[in-house]
């Protein structure tokens, strides 16, 4: 009998990877290609399915492919659409499940990927025991699911949930979406990096983001200098940290979780940004949700989350349990 494998997909801003997942999460096969090379969509749906179809050749086990799990900027799950996603190139609503079901005989599905990151972790991580819980993904973007008594929140339109979105600034900084002073904007990897620079320009303090060329500081090397005690870095994570606990506070009004899940690379520097979060939450939270509510690293694997929890879609979808 043939290996059952989902395929797992995450579209980010920069980079798209896939991997083909087994029922219980182990990745079997994994890669990538740049997101934003191609400028017709159909070439990169082209592109990528030769790319994982490659890759299941390269298995020595005899396995076949049953569904298609991705997860994408404003990916909407009930059509199946990527529809006007700031952060890619492709414009408008494009209907990418059908375009990869072109490519492979099964089905396909699309969600937001933050909610398809959330789907993985109440299969495979650290929130399976957990009906009621938030997903938040860090990355190019700031990305949410809602879990709400077992089943994600996808609203009137499938779009419900896009924390990153919501205003915390009014006449902020310029979203991609082209509105001002979203969060995203602000707790996002490319946020982190633009507070450093902020901060670097309005101060004179010593610091080793001095030393990097401004427009090449990230959010890594934010970090790497936080670790190593630097000021302007530290004042970046507190700054980050007050202002996503002040939004998860609100949030926390609105569905009553049990717990909040980071992942992404900015959760890479652990308590240097997960402390000020959780500072700010609690001094922001309503009397009734205090000490209640743990703010937590994914637990999915490392450097495949976002693989294993669009491919989460599939065995949810087809009704396979792991």
């Amino acid at each position: 009998m043939k290996q059952q494998l989902s395929v797992g997909i995450d579209i980010g801003g920069t980079n798209t990877a896939f991997g083909l997942v087994d029922h219980q999460g182990n990745v079997i096969a994994h890669g990538s290609i740049p997101t934003q090379n191609q400028e017709k969509i159909e070439d990169f749906v082209s592109d990528l399915s030769h790319e994982i179809k490659a890759s299941l050749q390269s298995i020595p086990e005899e396995s076949e492919i049953i569904g298609i799990g991705i997860g994408a900027p404003n990916g909407n799950y009930y059509s199946g659409t990527i529809e006007y996603a700031p952060n890619l190139r492709w414009k408008g609503v494009i209907n990418l499940a059908q375009l990869f079901q072109q490519h492979f005989n099964c089905p396909a599905w699309v969600t937001n990927d933050a909610n398809a990151a959330a789907m993985g972790e109440m299969i495979y991580g650290s929130a399976r025991n957990m009906k009621n819980f938030i997903m938040i993904t860090l990355g190019t973007g700031l990305g949410s699911g809602f879990v709400v008594n077992g089943e994600l929140v996808y609203g009137n339109d499938g779009f419900a949930g896009e924390m990153g979105h919501v205003i915390v600034e009014k006449n902020g900084r310029l979203c991609g979406c082209g509105r001002l002073g979203c969060l995203e904007t602000y707790c996002s990897a490319p946020g982190i990096a633009n507070t450093a620079r902020e901060l670097l320009q309005q101060s004179k303090i010593n610091s080793l983001l001095r030393e990097i060329p401004i427009n090449e500081i990230g959010s890594k090397e934010v970090s790497l200098a936080a670790a190593q005690g630097d000021e302007i870095a530290l004042e970046v994570f507190e700054k980050t940290g007050e202002i996503l606990g002040l939004a998860l506070a609100n949030a926390v009004a609105l569905t009553s979780p049990q717990a909040i899940f980071l992942f992404g690379g900015p959760t890479q520097a652990g308590d240097i940004l997960f402390q000020p979060i959780r500072k700010h939450f609690e001094a922001n939270l309503l009397e009734i949700f205090k000490n209640k509510i743990q703010i937590l690293p994914s637990g999915l694997p490392t450097g495949n989350a976002a693989i294993v929890g669009a491919s989460a879609l599939v065995w949810n979808n087809l009704k396979i349990n792991p």
